[in-house]
């Protein structure tokens, strides 16, 4: 197996996921520092303490998510479960890299994209037209489908039953947005989408959809977003050599 000195790991996933594309609301990159030398790499959607702790069992030198830390607005004090977590992090001299929105709006590999793959959904262009980056996108069916059809195919690739409304109608056009991108459904209803997929619901977002009588399909945050990071992971491995495994810890949300 390749190694990688780890500031260049960071440099070669920085130069492919092209943080300054988009505003976002962490740090993209590095988060935590640890040893100079990274050969085995887990990856997984959060860095919650479970995941951690796995990286420590398997003796990982880096760990690659897409829910990192030091979010926005967050408490800049390092106490708590946020210490446990970075504590474990820095005694085991494992770096933790994360990529928030250019992994879900990354044009090859991200959450998005991924997604469609999953769904048999051809990606037509951004929801947002103004912005090259739009975190949101927009797609067809290459035959209509139907909300039965389209939530039994969630059910299958995600294996997680939806929250659906459903409009009646046959879907041909879907936009979409992975994770908590619910509140993006109101540019779908103005440019006229048949249906609506994202990994949440909020409470309006249900009467949205009811009154533009647009489908909407909440397929779980977690659901949505194992496959950016995943695919980002077998990147590393076959383009770097790296000894890289994906740990699913399951979130029900």
């Amino acid at each position: 197996m390749a190694s990688l000195n780890n500031k260049k790991l960071e440099n070669i996933l920085t130069e492919f996921m092209q943080p300054h594309r988009v505003r976002d609301f962490t740090v993209n990159g590095m988060q935590v520092q640890g040893k100079d030398t990274v050969t085995k790499v887990i990856t997984g959607v959060t860095a919650s303490q479970a995941l951690i702790d796995a990286a420590v069992a398997q003796q990982a030198d880096a760990i690659l998510v897409h829910h990192g830390y030091f979010w926005k607005n967050e408490s800049p004090a390092i106490t708590g479960i946020k210490y446990n977590r970075i504590k474990t992090l820095i005694k085991n001299d494992i770096n933790l890299y994360a990529y928030h929105l250019p992994l879900d709006i990354h044009p090859e590999l991200g959450n998005n994209v991924e997604l469609a793959k999953l769904l048999g959904i051809t990606v037509r262009r951004g929801l947002e037209p103004w912005d090259k980056a739009s975190v949101a996108l927009v797609g067809k069916f290459e035959e209509e489908i139907s909300t039965t059809e389209l939530t039994q195919r969630i059910e299958n690739q995600l294996k997680r039953t939806p929250l659906v409304v459903d409009a009646g109608k046959p879907i041909k056009s879907v936009a979409w947005c992975t994770g908590g991108g619910q509140s993006y459904i109101e540019l779908a209803i103005e440019q006229g989408i048949d249906a609506f997929i994202s990994g949440e619901a909020s409470e309006q977002t249900i009467h949205l959809a009811r009154e533009a009588g647009m489908s909407f399909f909440a397929a779980g945050h977690h659901a949505t977003e194992r496959y950016g990071v995943k695919a980002l992971g077998q990147w590393l491995a076959k383009e770097k050599g790296l000894d890289v495994t994906f740990i699913d810890i399951d979130n029900p949300v």
